[in-house]
């Protein structure tokens, strides 16, 4: 993998985003929120900003001007440079192209969940399954209605991915909760022997 100048998935996000056209930071904030991208990118106004100011160093943006609206301060409005679209469309070839180890949160607990007693660990994972699922229609009932309104799904393309994780998410953990209550073939048999021991040896 290249190691680039600005590694944020939000500097990717900015560049895309200028390729439209010129914008202060406050617009392309704005413009993200309206295209949902809070789902996708971790997103602030001091995250954005500090984006904004790293890609200008790097010169992959740059100043156009400084428009001021009323009694609002000014705001600097930063266009895209050839480096800046160079490097955001080699970046996004990269990402696309080659697979990226990711660290989530929930692999991570997956690897220590016999921490917990397995009826325990059973229970908070139908939690997160009723979650996923309130998620999963949400999603849908969302992307309906954009596509309804006259949107092509290409642009809600993103929404689509994150419904087919969710979907083999959901999958999983239900077939997870049924391993561990399933009787017949007691495969969470160790598990709760593990627990029984370190409770005998917590009494002794």
């Amino acid at each position: 993998m290249v190691k680039r100048k600005v590694g944020n998935l939000l500097a990717l996000a900015v560049l895309s985003y200028l390729t439209q056209r010129p914008m202060h930071p406050y617009e392309l904030q704005r413009s993200l929120k309206d295209n949902d991208a809070a789902h996708t990118f971790k997103l602030s106004y001091g995250a954005l900003y500090s984006v904004v100011r790293q890609l200008a160093s790097a010169g992959f943006i740059e100043e156009l001007e400084t428009e001021r609206e009323g009694n609002r301060p000014e705001r600097t409005v930063y266009r895209l440079t050839p480096a800046g679209a160079q490097e955001m469309g080699d970046w996004l070839r990269e990402l696309l192209a080659e697979p990226q180890s990711e660290y989530p949160a929930f692999a991570a607990a997956l690897s220590l969940i016999v921490v917990l007693p397995p009826e325990e660990a059973a229970a908070l994972l139908t939690d997160r399954l009723g979650r996923i699922e309130a998620e999963r229609a949400e999603l849908s009932r969302t992307r309906d209605a954009a596509i309804a309104a006259g949107v092509h799904p290409v642009f809600l393309v993103e929404d689509e991915y994150r419904s087919a994780l969710l979907s083999a998410e959901a999958d999983f953990v239900a077939g997870f909760i049924d391993r561990i209550a399933d009787a017949d073939s007691d495969w969470a048999a160790p598990w709760r022997a593990h627990h029984a021991g370190a409770a005998d040896q917590a009494r002794s």
